[in-house]
C-alpha cells in the first residue's frame, strides 16, 4: 500500500513541471538557450519517459509507449541529441501525452490491485522514487528557465541599492579529526550515495558561510577576473574563450551598479545572500584569491566532498541549502560502490569530468534536501543555482588521491 503522502508528494512534482511548460509559448518550448542544457520540453519528455520505462516496461512488462520515444528520451541528454530535440512533437502534443501518462500513472499506483507485485512497490519505494528524480529535472528545467530569462533580457535596470564589495573574513569551525559517516543508508536514494561507510579524517576548518555577493563584488573589483594567476590554465582558457568578466547572469546599469538577472527578470544583489550562477572555474580562482588576499586564509581551498558532508553532519555549515556549493574533487562512486542493474538507475557522471556538488539550493525539493545528497556539473557550468565554500586545509588521504586524479584529468584537458 503506497502512503497518501507519496501519492500527494508525485502528484504535486507533476504539477510543478508540467507548470513549468504551460505558461511558455510554443517556440520556446523546444528552443536551446544553453549549449551545455537540453531544451525544457525535451526535459519533460525525459521526466515522462523515465516514469514509463519504471512503471510501464519494467513493472507492468509493456513497452508500447516506452518503446515509441526510447529514441528521444533514454539516457541523459547530450549536446550530440540536438537534431533530435528539432524532432519533438509540439507543445501542446507534448503537454497533453504528459498529463495522460502522469493521470494514469496516479491512478495506477493509487489502486494497488492494478499492479502486480513487485519489489519496486514495497512501502511505496518507486513512487518515492519518482518524486526524487522528477525533483532532479525540476530543477533542470528552473535552469533552462533561467538561462531563457538571461537571453531574453531586455528591460535597463536602475539599482536601487548599490552593493558594495566587503572582503571576506576567517570566520571558519573546527572539525576534529576522526571518524566520520559519509553516504545514505538503505532508503530511498540514489545510487551514487551508497554504500554508506566510515571515513577517517584529520581536523580541518571549513567556512561557516558560503562566500556571498559583497565577498563575491570584493573579488571582481581587485580583478579576480583578470589575475591569470588566480586560474587555472583550464580555468583560464574557459574564461577567454567565453569572454567571462563577471558571473554570467550579472549586469551593471547605467550608473556602473551591479545587479542578477534572476528567473523573473532584473533583481538587487543583496551583500549577505550567497553568491550564486558562477562555474567550478570561478570557484577554484576564488579560493585562490581567498589564500593569496585575507589574512588568515593563505590555506583556503575548495572542500573535498568529504569536509563536507563532515561538517553538515556536525551542524558546522551555516546559511546552506542556500546555493549548491561546489566542491574540488570530481564525482566519484564511493569504495565497494555497486551499479545498480537498472541502467536508468545509474549515475553517469562517473566520469572525472564533472566536480561534485553539495548541499541543494532554495529550488531542491523536499525530498532531495538530506546530508548525503549529491550533485555534480561540468566545470563551467554556472547556470546550476551553485555558489563556494571553502575549506582550510585538506587534510585527508582518500581526498588526496581524488585530487590528484583531478589533476591529472585537468592537466590531460
Amino acid at each position: 500500500m503506497i502512503k497518501p503522502q507519496s501519492l500527494g508528494a508525485l502528484s504535486n512534482i507533476h504539477q510543478l513541471v508540467t507548470r513549468l511548460v504551460e505558461d511558455l509559448p510554443a517556440a520556446d518550448v523546444q528552443h536551446q538557450y544553453h549549449p551545455d542544457l537540453p531544451s525544457i520540453g525535451w526535459l519533460l519528455g525525459r521526466s515522462i519517459y523515465l516514469e514509463l520505462w519504471w512503471l510501464r516496461e519494467k513493472i507492468l512488462d509493456d513497452d508500447d509507449l516506452s518503446g515509441r520515444v526510447r529514441q528521444f528520451f533514454a539516457q541523459p541528454w547530450n549536446p550530440q541529441q540536438q537534431q533530435q530535440q528539432q524532432q519533438l512533437p509540439p507543445k501542446e502534443h507534448l503537454l497533453n501525452w504528459a498529463l495522460e501518462v502522469q493521470d494514469e500513472h496516479l491512478t495506477r499506483l493509487a489502486n494497488p490491485g492494478s499492479l502486480p507485485a513487485h519489489p519496486w512497490l514495497k512501502q511505496g519505494w518507486l513512487a518515492d522514487y519518482l518524486v526524487q528524480v522528477h525533483g532532479r529535472i525540476y530543477e533542470q528545467m528552473l535552469s533552462v528557465r533561467h538561462a531563457r530569462a538571461v537571453a531574453q533580457a531586455r528591460v535597463e535596470y536602475h539599482v536601487k541599492q548599490p552593493l558594495r564589495p566587503s572582503l571576506p573574513i576567517a570566520d571558519s569551525t573546527e572539525v576534529s579529526q576522526g571518524h566520520y559517516r559519509i553516504g545514505a543508508r538503505d532508503e530511498v536514494i540514489f545510487d551514487n550515495e551508497q554504500p554508506m561507510q566510515m571515513v577517517e579524517m584529520r581536523n580541518f576548518r571549513i567556512s561557516n558561510k558560503p562566500a556571498d555577493n559583497a565577498a563575491w563584488l570584493a573579488f571582481l573589483e581587485d580583478g579576480g577576473y583578470t589575475q591569470d594567476d588566480c586560474w587555472s590554465e583550464q580555468g583560464r582558457n574557459w574564461k577567454q574563450r567565453h569572454s567571462m568578466t563577471h558571473p554570467w547572469h550579472w549586469r551593471q546599469d547605467q550608473n556602473g551598479n551591479w545587479y542578477a538577472l534572476g528567473l523573473n527578470g532584473p533583481m538587487e544583489l543583496l551583500p549577505e545572500l550567497p553568491v550564486s550562477g558562477i562555474s567550478w572555474y570561478e570557484a577554484q580562482a576564488y579560493a585562490n584569491w581567498v589564500a593569496a588576499r585575507i589574512e588568515g586564509c593563505n590555506d583556503a581551498v575548495l572542500p573535498h566532498e568529504y569536509h563536507w558532508e563532515a561538517a553538515a553532519r556536525l551542524g558546522a555549515l551555516q546559511n546552506g541549502g542556500r546555493v549548491w556549493e561546489w566542491c574540488g574533487n570530481p564525482l566519484h562512486p564511493y569504495q565497494d560502490y555497486e551499479e545498480p542493474v537498472d541502467p536508468e538507475m545509474r549515475t553517469q557522471m562517473f566520469d572525472g569530468k564533472h566536480p561534485a556538488l553539495r548541499g541543494g539550493c532554495i529550488h531542491t525539493q523536499p525530498a532531495l534536501r538530506r546530508i548525503s545528497i549529491r550533485n555534480a556539473g561540468l566545470p563551467g557550468a554556472g547556470y546550476l543555482f551553485s555558489g563556494v565554500r571553502l575549506v582550510f586545509p585538506p587534510a585527508l588521504e582518500e581526498e588526496a588521491l581524488y585530487i590528484e586524479q583531478w589533476q591529472r584529468f585537468l592537466g590531460n584537458g
